[in-house]
């Protein structure tokens, strides 16, 4: 690993079929346009009321690591991600271990999202077994991966389409609930950014930190960089974009929510916003959003599916992982089927064997590994390496870096153990593929064939 050389991979490979609003749709997908209403009621506890705020600093701390994204994708616009970027820019082998990391990360987000599923469906019909569900679930994961990544682009599309209705559902039952019992004082539509009885500094910033989660997976959409008309440009614009998209539609939500509930005081505090639309539009919407709320983990659950595949992909065209089986595409749906099946069997046993708190923490685990390392490899590219040396060059990636370590320290006891044993796996299996890291990473070449397509 102290060496590099370029080889190209023999065989199709992938193709450029999606445009920057096809990539927004996928990245707003896999980060879910109804995120925040899981975490409201927790937001709002954790806060003491001022979710609105929280979320507005969670978008603005995961824009730093958006434009680090998007930056470095500009700079190689390969599948891989944060795997891609450290290896080519830092090291191999520490773009190794972050490709390692980010494993937890792609392949934990359909996991949790088939146990959330599967056990929303048990409160729809009890009397099919857990394991039915979450069997079905992963097998339809599965396929929908494996129609190909125009398929995949369509199903996205349908899937936003429905969730801004029920979005809209819910805006529209809010302003008439809010038209027809107003609050009683001019300063409580001012509340839920500044309420002076109970706003506290250090509440607050505990209630940001869990609302960046709001934004985890917009790093997905840099995985498709070879699937994309433009990589250069439409990477960074999309990443940008489905940040500021997901906080300006956050916002909104849990502003009209604080609005309709202004207490913290929920019957449960996880499906707190579902009890919030049953207030504003009765049991309909109530069971709705409910519905809603598991169509999105579907939607999320299959696109981590998809980002996790193409992330094996690319460390399996790099040989850091077997490249005859992780770097094969399949000649006629040009998708690495074979990863995609995987990824499928490894879902399916995940959610048998995982709790959703524990796999939510490790999602986390892997997810902030892949952010510090995207923000120190573009700290060095466009500033210690770049000739201009400007104060955006290095106060964005540092920023980015800082938010997200601190959050990896806030992790559970419980995920640093499991997400480290995982971490010295991957070292060990390394240093056996490498005869202990004296062998080179071969990297696939990066073709600049964007701009003309």
């Amino acid at each position: 690993m102290n060496s590099t050389q370029d080889t190209s991979v023999a065989g199709p490979g992938l193709k450029r079929v999606l445009g920057l609003w096809s990539l927004v749709l996928y990245g707003i997908i896999l980060i879910q346009p109804t995120a925040p209403m899981p975490l409201f009621g927790a937001a709002a506890n954790l806060s003491k009321g001022h979710v609105v705020i929280t979320v507005l600093i969670g978008m603005i701390a995961m824009l730093f690591t958006a434009i680090s994204y998007g930056r470095m994708a500009n700079v190689y616009p390969n599948a891989g991600s944060a795997y891609a970027y450290v290896t080519r820019e830092i090291h191999p082998a520490a773009g190794y271990f972050t490709g390692w990391g980010m494993i937890f990360d792609y392949v934990m987000n359909p996991i949790i999202c088939v146990i959330w599923i599967s056990k929303a469906c048990l409160n729809i019909l009890p009397e099919v077994p857990y394991a039915v569900y979450v069997v079905f679930f992963a097998i339809l994961f599965t396929g929908l991966n494996l129609r190909g990544i125009e398929a995949s682009a369509r199903t996205n599309a349908i899937i936003a389409a429905g969730l801004g209705v029920v979005i809209l559902l819910f805006l529209g039952s809010a302003v008439r609930y809010l038209i027809m019992n107003p609050p009683a004082e001019p300063g409580a539509w001012t509340k839920p950014f500044f309420n002076p009885e109970t706003f506290d500094f250090s509440a607050v910033s505990t209630g940001a930190s869990l609302a960046v989660l709001t934004y985890i997976g917009f790093d997905g959409i840099s995985t498709l960089s070879e699937e994309v008309h433009n990589p250069r440009r439409n990477i960074l614009l999309a990443t940008v974009l489905v940040c500021l998209i997901t906080g300006i539609l956050a916002s909104i939500q849990v502003y009209a929510a604080q609005m309709i509930w202004p207490g913290t005081d929920f019957p449960d505090q996880d499906t707190a916003f579902v009890y919030v639309a049953g207030k504003a539009g009765g049991l309909w919407l109530f069971h709705t959003i409910n519905f809603a709320l598991l169509v999105a983990s579907i939607g999320s659950g299959s696109g981590a599916h998809l980002g996790a595949s193409r992330l094996l992909y690319g460390m399996g065209r790099d040989n850091a992982i077997p490249k005859k089986f992780f770097a094969k595409i399949h000649p006629r749906t040009r998708v690495p089927s074979n990863n995609i099946i995987l990824i499928g069997v490894i879902v399916l046993i995940g959610a048998f064997i995982l709790s959703y708190p524990l796999g939510a923490q490790l999602l986390n685990f892997g997810a902030l590994i892949a952010f510090m390392g995207v923000n120190i490899s573009s700290f060095i590219h466009n500033f210690v390496k770049s000739e201009k040396k400007t104060f955006f060059n290095f106060i964005i990636p540092l920023l980015g870096f800082s938010v997200c370590f601190y959050l990896w320290l806030s992790l559970g006891i419980k995920a640093k153990i499991v997400g480290l044993c995982w971490l010295m796996a991957g070292v060990i299996y390394g240093a056996y593929r490498t005869s202990f890291f004296r062998k080179p990473l071969q990297l696939a070449r990066i073709e600049d064939n964007n701009t003309s397509e």
